[in-house]
């Protein structure tokens, strides 16, 4: 062990070398202050380890080393296949070393290990294959305008971008950023959430291994308070990629004007999934589940408001709850059989818990859950919560109304289309939606009515790479993966040229 890190044994038994630096031109540095945060398993809450807390000084060090490498020749002039190729060699790496991240994320954030390996890691590797296809496909445009004027656009990067990901998908929201942000030729500081401080630090490794030249990537931990304040404020960042709640996207954009500068913000949601009386009711029941309930509700775009038209509204609920005693099994996350791990943290596994005691106090009905899971392991340790399912639910209670983030869902019933949209749309929120019909016409209406970023038909959640994926209201500015994500990261230059004209 050095100073700059430690051999761990997952619980799985992996093996593997635990970077606890912060990353600064392909170099794993300790912080200026020697502050550390210690990273606790959620499952037993043991101590994992310590690794190093980034401030405003270490911000400002990788921000300098990011402009360099911005204006370096081996990073601005790269050919853009070449850049790609870069990517494509990360991708693979991330591929290769999979199953080590898998455990980290699983150790450190408590989602079911089956989770993390099939679909947050491969999730990381295929967002950066596909956005290494892009780095050689941005195209300008030329523009007719008479013939005495040539006039075209050049796709530019921004330059130095500081990148604020979450803890609920770690690696994957680490992904969704740097994939286009470095396809288009931008450098990046990048922070990861305090909570989930392990895994981007071994993926750091894979970067240097794959050939990025120092400083285009740098990655820091450290808390919002301190080192995300400084990403966010610093005037040498030319844009700003946030995801988490909203009430922190309100301050980064606040912070963000200092300099103007270019943001995109994912923040925070209360999905409405709406079920119709023709609807094909088991699938709508499995897609509703999978919906609030995996990755223990810890997902902005859960639909956690749950409208079913009062005809099948009774079935509804009566087929939901069978369906949590089937499908949600809550145990150790690195057991094969294990639906649902432990909340992230004793923060959010309380904050849940407030929740339950909300809706009781105003009246609504607990159908199922609403209790700390205390057998998951042997000592009662862990934060583990009973999936929750509140019923009899009206639209001005605080359950209906705010970001629970926890396997925790409103069911309530609506007799008319138009009533159903009327309350979906009834929200501060507009980030995604669903909507259960065998009625296409009828499908196609309501998802243009939904004041959402995403509306999905007859399934719920189910997001991919090469879809836009953003929000509106308040949750959030922009859009991220697809090709509009690449929007986000570069700007359009027009050049005018003057073949004639004379003064």
């Amino acid at each position: 062990m050095s100073d700059l890190s430690i051999e761990l044994t997952a619980p799985n038994g992996r093996k593997y070398t635990q970077p606890t630096g912060l990353f600064i031109n392909n170099e794993f540095v300790k912080s200026k202050s020697g502050n550390k945060i210690t990273s606790i398993n959620p499952t037993d809450e043991t101590e994992i380890t310590s690794v190093y807390a980034g401030g405003a000084e270490d911000v400002d060090v990788a921000v300098s080393a990011a402009r360099k490498a911005f204006k370096n020749s081996s990073w601005r002039d790269m050919a853009t296949s070449d850049r790609g190729d870069l990517m494509f060699r990360l991708s693979k790496l991330v591929e290769e070393h999979a199953e080590t991240l898998a455990t980290i994320e699983t150790w450190d954030n408590g989602k079911p290990y089956s989770v993390a390996l099939n679909e947050d890691v491969a999730e990381v590797a295929g967002t950066l294959k596909y956005y290494a296809g892009y780095a050689d496909k941005l195209h300008g445009q030329v523009i007719d305008t008479n013939p005495a004027k040539f006039a075209y656009t050049i796709r530019e990067p921004l330059g130095v971008c500081g990148q604020i990901i979450p803890w609920n998908y770690p690696l994957a929201m680490a992904a969704w950023k740097l994939g286009p942000a470095i396809a288009c030729g931008n450098t990046v500081v990048l922070k990861a959430a305090e909570q989930t401080p392990l895994s981007i630090l071994y993926f750091a490794n894979l970067i240097k291994g794959a050939g990025f030249p120092p400083g285009v990537i740098n990655i820091l931990n450290g808390y919002g308070k301190d080192c995300g304040a400084a990403i966010a404020s610093h005037l040498d960042i030319d844009k700003i990629a946030f995801t988490g709640s909203t009430a922190t996207g309100r301050q980064i954009m606040k912070s963000a004007s200092a300099n103007l500068k270019n943001i995109t913000l994912e923040t925070g949601g209360k999905s409405p999934l709406l079920v119709f009386a023709d609807a094909e009711l088991e699938q709508a029941v499995k897609w509703a589940h999978g919906g609030i309930m995996s990755n223990m509700g810890q997902i902005c775009t859960a639909t956690s408001r749950i409208l079913v038209q009062e005809d099948i509204y009774d079935k509804f609920v009566s087929m939901f709850k069978d369906t949590i005693k089937e499908v949600s099994k809550i145990g150790d996350p690195f057991k094969e059989d294990t639906f649902q791990g432990p909340q992230v943290t004793k923060a959010q596994y309380e904050r849940v818990l407030r929740y339950v005691d909300s809706g009781k106090s105003e009246g609504a009905t607990l159908a199922v859950g609403g209790e700390p899971f205390n057998s998951a392991t042997s000592d009662g340790k862990g934060f583990f919560i009973a999936p929750t399912v509140f019923t009899n639910v009206t639209d001005t209670m605080a359950i209906y109304r705010e970001e629970v983030f926890g396997p925790f869902v409103v069911i309530s019933s609506f007799k008319t289309e138009d009533e159903a949209v009327n309350r979906a749309n009834d929200t501060t929120y507009g980030l995604g939606s669903a909507v259960f019909t065998a009625d296409l016409t009828r499908a196609h209406r309501v998802a243009r009515r939904i004041e959402a970023g995403m509306v999905w038909v007859n399934s719920s959640n189910d997001s991919d790479f090469r879809i836009p994926f953003g929000g509106v209201k308040q949750s959030g500015v922009g859009r991220e993966l697809g090709e509009e994500g690449l929007r986000a990261y570069t700007n359009a230059k027009a050049v005018h040229v003057n073949l004639g004209s004379r003064l």
